[in-house]
């Protein structure tokens, strides 16, 4: 399981999910956990976002940008783990639950 370390928690809605949007758009609560070089350019080692149920990992990611737009520079080089799996960005369609737990991972030096 992923360690957490320092928590924060955001309350308003991700861009993609607007405040009362009549249902027309199902938003969910998930915990984003930052590892290494995303942790630096984030600040922050997790955080719970509310971002679409549906969505791409190109989507995903870009919202996650939204929050943190430092990220933007490993975006070549980062790979998400959405529920310990892991998933390239691109158009693979995403449908997350509450509470499910998405990891940014860049890429580990050393040998």
């Amino acid at each position: 399981r992923f360690s957490s370390g320092r928590r924060r928690h955001r309350q308003p809605a991700a861009e993609g999910c607007p405040p009362g949007d009549g249902g027309l758009m199902t938003c969910q609560q998930v915990s984003v956990l930052y590892f290494a070089r995303s942790a630096e350019l984030a600040g922050l080692r997790c955080e719970t976002l509310s971002v679409p149920r549906q969505t791409t990992s190109l989507q995903l990611w870009e919202e996650i940008v939204r929050a943190h737009p430092r990220l933007a520079a490993i975006r070549d080089q980062v790979v998400l783990a959405v529920r310990q799996e892991y998933v390239l960005l691109g158009d693979h369609l995403l449908v997350l639950q509450p509470g499910d737990e998405v990891a940014i991972i860049p890429p580990i030096s050393g040998g």
